[in-house]
């Protein structure tokens, strides 16, 4: 039986998970807000979602790099997480799309600044053998708390008449509660062993200090990335084939729960077997679940897609966190992670836009269809020699 991980591992597990509760309170109900509420278009939901991911993915190469040469990660975690916090209520008061913007985008700059420290602090952790197991328990956590936030958003709006401002107030709470969690229950670990003896900046030797392998990580990482459609899409989708809005979280909660469920596990099998051919048929399913929610077959078959959308993110997620840590110099590590999100955000940002205008113009359809063949693509790139997995 394997060792228990360390605490900081659990702690920084429980934080994810606290502050997904929060976000999820909003995003579960942040599409029908934009859409109904405020009479916004779905192209600036898509415009929204990948513009605040872009962010956060834009913010990490920098916070990454500025915990590999200050040699701590803690306080850019605190940071990112306090000011996700802030910016909850903001969100109750939005009168316009505007506000919304600004909000998200702040959310997620908070993000962006936590993002690659916090990956890279649990790399710090654990030894090589054990970080499919580290990263896949973090991401099953945060994803149980992507279960509750959704579901906590029904309960409250089935409590408040359709309250959807009142859900986002409440969302502050849990938020407070992960910032609480990481000042109080994260320690720094050592790092003397790893620590190099000039601090690493970001320059031009610095792409090359990377390596290939990592490099071929990335790409991937990009075409993946590119192959996912923001959540609000799914939100959208089966509010379209008829589900009422004040049950619209169930599509994040479901989604959320089998991603939950097969994480941690995927992780530690990936430790055993390696992680090529999880990765491959996570894609697989991705592939499936864009068809099934392309084919406009009736609420089943949405809420089948969804299912089949969180098994590709509970085989996948913390495959590819792994892997990053697997190639990237250990002095480097931040800076790794926070390039690898750098480009999986512009490709987000591209996916996301596309995809809204896409479903503007030939529907919903349409755009899942295309989401099928990105995923393909990145199946093809997975198969490859030159993968990096």
């Amino acid at each position: 039986m394997p060792e228990p991980l360390p605490r900081g591992v659990v702690a920084l597990g429980l934080v994810s998970l606290f502050m997904d509760v929060s976000s999820e309170m909003i995003h579960a109900l942040l599409p029908l807000f934009l859409t109904t509420t405020l009479g916004a278009p779905v192209l600036v939901v898509g415009l929204i979602e990948g513009a605040g991911e872009a962010t956060a993915q834009v913010v990490k190469v920098f916070s990454g790099l500025w915990s590999d040469r200050a040699g701590r990660r803690k306080p850019l975690l605190v940071a990112g997480y306090g000011l996700a916090a802030l910016t909850k209520p903001a969100f109750a008061l939005a009168g316009g799309a505007g506000l919304v913007m600004a909000a998200r985008l702040a959310d997620r700059f908070g993000k962006g600044i936590r993002g690659a420290p916090r990956d890279a602090m649990v790399a710090d952790m654990v030894p090589p053998e054990r970080r499919g197991a580290a990263f896949g328990l973090r991401q099953s956590l945060d994803t149980v708390g992507a279960v509750a936030g959704p579901l906590a958003a029904i309960a409250i709006m089935a409590l408040s008449s359709g309250n959807i401002r009142l859900v986002f107030a409440l969302a502050v709470l849990p938020a407070l509660v992960a910032v609480a969690v990481l000042a109080l229950g994260v320690r720094e670990p050592a790092r003397s062993a790893t620590a190099p003896a000039v601090r690493p900046k970001f320059d031009r030797a610095t792409p090359g200090a990377l390596g290939a392998p990592y490099w071929r990580v990335c790409l991937l990482g990009t075409v993946l990335s590119a192959a996912r459609l923001s959540e609000a899409f799914l939100i959208l989708r089966v509010t379209g084939e008829g589900l009422p809005f004040v049950l619209a979280p169930l599509a994040l909660a479901l989604m959320s729960l089998v991603y939950a469920a097969t994480s941690w596990p995927a992780g530690h099998l990936s430790d055993r077997i390696g992680s090529r051919g999880l990765l491959s048929l996570s894609l697989l399913v991705l592939a499936a679940a864009h068809l099934l929610l392309a084919s406009g077959a009736g609420l089943a078959a949405a809420f089948a897609g969804i299912a089949l959308w969180g098994l590709h993110m509970g085989l996948s997620q913390g495959l590819l966190s792994a892997a990053v840590a697997r190639t990237v110099p250990a002095d480097l590590r931040g800076t790794g992670f926070g390039l690898f999100n750098l480009a999986g955000g512009l490709a987000t940002l591209v996916a996301n836009g596309l995809a809204g205008a896409v479903w503007g113009l030939w529907g919903a359809g349409a755009t899942y269809a295309l989401g099928a063949v990105a995923a393909l693509a990145a199946l093809a790139l997975a198969r490859s020699d030159r993968a990096g997995v």
